[in-house]
């Protein structure tokens, strides 16, 4: 009888949660609507799933804001530089490399060419503006750039920059799409006006650290690295202005040292872990490469005549719920949902996600890490949650403000 009270009183927090979500707060949005439909399921169904659908979706209803009152005068247009954290395709349609489910299994209920098992940040923070979602410019088929193009792909780094798909290239990639777009003049897909009023993104800079660290260097030399890793980030906002961009969003690197890739790496002892388990010479190295960012987003303001440079602290937002985990309703931040090895990582670099033989935990599971190296998409979507209430990026302002540039 206790329990079945709890599970009407829980039910009834559900149906309070529905409520806010067809209400003011998130009304219409896509990522809701598709939990209601699970939640109405299986609070029919009863039994122990139901209860992880409901409280997954509790999870994710208390992290977000109002994530669709972004409301743009016009069709908002961005343009995406970076690597697998905002890939939505791109590497998959330019190395013709097929993944397969569980990639993809939450939201998309396919692979979506994306390293994650729904959505990623990139993903809920179109949803924010009620635009499509980016279509990756190497994809020659069903790809819509009306609202802007992603050029981001998995493994990309800045260094070397004229390797594939380095920073400088994706760059490139974009100046050849502006000059055929405006050379296609209206049959183009973007007209001048748009690419002087979009949005410029760029996340990267994660994959020169973790070479770095992989290459064995001292930590001293990883430090060495990192102002060479600035100037080509440098280069490229001063290239996208220098072509007409104004409006430029920049997410520095997240605790690469609090991912399951990492920690599953042979170690003399646990010295070197803070107090939630991760690797502080690693997040130390990240947070130097956060900090010379931070610089030059200050130096490149007082620099660019007319531009807005938005630096985001990713690092602090997802430090924070791999700190608070439990607080936020996952039950593991350090161990991979879909891996191999088990506790406490979860992660084998021979055997990893998408491989056969390779288990993932079921569906309704609450892990922060997906695969070890990227995030699952119930904290993608509290990352990008948090973006969107502006006090992690400097100077604040809203995701939108380019609509109204």
């Amino acid at each position: 009888m206790q329990g079945q009270e709890m599970r009407l009183s829980f039910n009834d927090e559900v149906t309070r949660a529905i409520a806010v979500v067809r209400g003011h707060m998130v009304r219409k949005h896509p990522y809701f609507r598709e939990r209601e439909r699970e939640v109405e399921v299986s609070m029919g169904g009863g039994g122990g799933h139901g209860l992880c659908l409901t409280t997954s979706l509790l999870l994710v209803i208390c992290s977000l804001p109002a994530m669709v009152e972004s409301a743009c005068g016009r069709n908002p247009v961005v343009f995406n530089f970076g690597d697998s954290n905002s890939d939505t395709g791109g590497f998959v349609a330019g190395l013709g490399n097929q993944i397969s489910l569980p990639e993809g299994r939450v939201f998309f209920h396919r692979p979506a060419g994306r390293y994650c098992d729904g959505r990623l940040i990139v993903d809920f923070l179109c949803e924010s503006l009620k635009t499509n979602y980016l279509s990756p410019y190497l994809e020659s088929l069903g790809s819509d750039f009306r609202n802007g193009a992603n050029f981001a792909i998995a493994g990309s780094r800045t260094l070397p920059p004229d390797v594939p798909f380095s920073l400088h290239i994706q760059v490139n990639q974009f100046l050849h799409f502006k000059s055929r777009s405006l050379e296609l003049d209206a049959r183009g897909p973007i007209d001048e006006e748009g690419f002087r009023k979009a949005l410029y993104a760029i996340d990267i800079g994660q994959n020169d650290l973790s070479a770095a660290f992989d290459a064995n260097l001292p930590y001293n030399q990883v430090i060495q690295r990192i102002p060479f890793v600035i100037l080509e980030i440098k280069t490229a906002v001063k290239t996208l202005y220098d072509n007409g961009g104004k409006n430029f969003w920049i997410h520095n690197t997240g605790p690469l040292g609090c991912l399951p890739v990492k920690l599953s790496l042979p170690r003399k002892d646990d010295s070197s872990l803070d107090q939630c388990g991760c690797l502080m010479p690693v997040n130390n190295a990240a947070k130097e490469f956060n900090a010379q960012l931070s610089a030059l987003c200050d130096e490149l303001r007082s620099e660019l005549k007319d531009a807005t440079i938005v630096y985001t602290d990713i690092f602090t937002i997802k430090y924070d719920i791999i700190a608070n985990h439990t607080t936020y309703g996952f039950e593991s931040s350090l161990m991979a949902c879909c891996g191999y090895g088990g506790p406490p990582y979860n992660f084998n670099l021979n055997i990893t996600c998408g491989n056969p033989g390779c288990p993932v935990c079921p569906e309704g599971s609450k892990y922060v890490s997906w695969d070890g190296v990227h995030y699952a998409e119930a904290a993608n979507a509290i990352v990008a949650s948090k973006i969107l209430t502006a006090e992690y990026s400097k100077p604040k302002v809203k995701f939108d403000y380019f609509c109204f540039a």
